[in-house]
């Protein structure tokens, strides 16, 4: 599961849980608390940024294997691991950036610090999962 912090129309953080070790309700408010002071690529959330963000919680299904050719952007959110490098994306992010497949194989590389056509290599390990979303605005 991965709760995700959106203000002004951008993400503010992006946090999950992938493992299934724990209660759903226990990882949720975990990755709620982290996302706020966790997430490496923004600063801390401030108090005066809570009034009017916008809380998501994506739920992932199993992770399973799945071909490139069979991935639906938008439906299917996709990890890929090679080695130590290993990357995620959710089916919403190829909604949100108007990814084709290409894009959306290409940008999960990226995101695991993999080279371009990564995805390509037998070597890569490549699992899609659907995820059911909800979300919330919070009013302070």
């Amino acid at each position: 599961m991965f709760v995700s912090l959106h203000g002004r129309g951008r993400l503010r953080g992006c946090l999950g849980h992938i493992e299934a070790d724990v209660p759903l309700v226990t990882a949720t408010a975990m990755m709620a608390e982290a996302v706020t002071a966790e997430d490496p690529r923004f600063n801390p959330v401030q108090p005066h940024e809570l009034d009017g963000m916008e809380v998501e919680v994506s739920v992932l299904s199993p992770l399973r294997p799945i071909a490139p050719d069979e991935v639906v952007p938008g439906r299917d959110g996709l990890m890929i691991r090679r080695g130590r490098h290993a990357g995620l994306l959710l089916p919403q992010v190829a909604t949100e950036w108007h990814m084709d497949r290409p894009a959306f194989l290409e940008a999960l590389c990226q995101k695991a610090m993999l080279p371009a056509g990564a995805w390509q290599d037998p070597a890569s390990e490549l699992r899609g999962f659907t995820v059911q979303r909800a979300a919330a605005r919070i009013r302070a």
